[in-house]
């Protein structure tokens, strides 16, 4: 089989990783890619929500399966242009990608279904939600409705901090139209987990868990950031809550959409929050979580080629999901000032001696190459995952391999992993 892979991250490198196993194969394609990903497939110069060219090389290059990975491509409708033109793609379409790309349309979906989340309220204008927060117990969370970078949460202590998240994202539009409409969230505390499953619009079947790092700064301090770190399996996320979930959330969500219409096939990810009043969804995402694919996928011991055939001809439930008996950890090393602003164009060192390390994984995301070497283009540079017997191990492995790769401004939180 010839494949393209849609995307450019972390997660891209870490499903490229996947496809290269499968004995299905024939050829590897990427647009746009990264450097790392040019290591194992041929990099495309196309960008992720270049429709238009993305249809044309499938077409040029008689692509027999088109992986999208990304949030952008999946909301704005790329699984739906690929199959009217008859080409099979993997990734749900645009009317059930809205799960992820509006969240005011995923708060009401679990509301009208009985799906335990966090209270909320949503707010079309600036004006009402400021009335609002006056009266509102802190802290309190801000969410953008539409798709930002998996920036666009705010944790707000206190009512000035509050006041002034609404400017920013409803008033002056940090994150653009993600902005037009604000969801408030009630500020629920609790053990965090993210679930990821793949989905055949009837049938779902989870993958191993995860826990995600998505605060910049150590003690999970700082601006949310798209991920510093993550491992798996989450040692809190037991086969009660498991069990629980699967019937009230995880099967609950795919009958849901398929109810409203929406048949979901992909991969459907659940971040969870385990408060003291049980399980609650804090957010659906619409495709491999970044970086916990970066910990989920190396687990796996299916040809991912054909679990994704199974979820796009609905044959998902003829399919036992397999995972190693060990665990996974993964430090994301960034441009120091990530998420904000950054420089990039410096060269990387220690990525040779890494390679081919048994267990050892280097997942590339914001990283251009230049002749022989590779060089830092963008916030999240790498993803440096280990394997090991449990957590502890696999911890000591990934910042062993750490303190080996360099790279000026280099940062990393330092704490992935350590309160277990």
């Amino acid at each position: 089989m010839n494949v393209l892979i849609v995307g450019s991250g972390g997660r891209e490198h870490a499903i490229a990783t996947m496809v290269a196993k499968s004995h299905h194969l024939t050829k590897l394609y990427c647009a746009p890619g990264n450097g790392g990903i040019g290591q194992i497939g041929e990099c495309v110069d196309i960008q992720a929500m270049d429709f238009e060219n993305i249809l044309s090389f499938v077409k040029e290059k008689a692509i027999d399966l088109t992986i999208v990975g990304m949030d952008a491509p999946l909301v704005g409708g790329l699984v739906d242009e690929l199959e009217r033109e008859g080409f099979n793609a993997f990734g749900p379409r645009k009317n059930a990608a809205i799960l992820e790309g509006s969240k005011v349309f995923s708060k009401e979906l679990m509301k009208k279904y009985g799906i335990p989340t966090a209270d909320y309220e949503i707010f079309h204008c600036p004006e009402d939600a400021i009335e609002y927060l006056e009266k509102a117990k802190m802290p309190i969370v801000l969410k953008a409705d539409g798709l930002a970078l998996g920036k666009g949460v705010l944790i707000c202590h206190t009512l000035e901090e509050a006041k002034e998240g609404v400017h920013e994202i409803m008033t002056k539009k940090k994150f653009g139209s993600a902005g037009e409409h604000l969801v408030i969230e009630e500020f629920i505390t609790g053990r965090e987990v993210s679930v990821l499953a793949f989905v055949d619009g009837k049938t779902i079947k989870t993958m191993a868990s995860a826990q995600d790092y998505k605060r910049a700064k150590e003690g999970d301090q700082g601006l949310n950031t798209g991920g510093m770190g993550t491992f798996s399996p989450s040692p809190f996320y037991t086969e009660e809550i498991h069990d629980f979930c699967q019937q009230h959330i995880y099967q609950a969500t795919v009958d849901a959409m398929r109810e409203e219409g929406r048949e979901y096939k992909g991969v459907l990810f659940f971040g969870l929050m385990l408060t003291k009043d049980g399980v609650k969804v804090l957010e659906y995402n619409a495709r491999f979580g970044d970086p916990e694919a970066q910990v989920v996928l190396p687990r796996m011991k299916n040809d991912i080629i054909e679990v994704m055939k199974a979820c796009m001809n609905g044959s998902l439930h003829e399919i036992e999901l397999e995972f190693e008996n060990n665990a996974a950890l993964c430090v994301i090393l960034a441009s120091k000032g990530y998420p904000e602003t950054y420089e990039k164009g410096y060269p990387i060192q220690g990525l040779e001696q890494l390679k081919g390390r048994e267990g050892i994984y280097v997942f590339h995301a914001g990283t251009i190459k230049a002749g022989e070497e590779f060089l830092t283009n963008g916030g999240r540079v790498l993803g440096v995952t280990a394997k090991g017997r449990d957590l502890k191990d696999a911890r000591e492995k990934a910042y062993m391999s750490v303190k080996e790769i360099t790279f000026d401004n280099k940062y990393y939180r330092k704490d992935i992993g350590e309160q277990i």
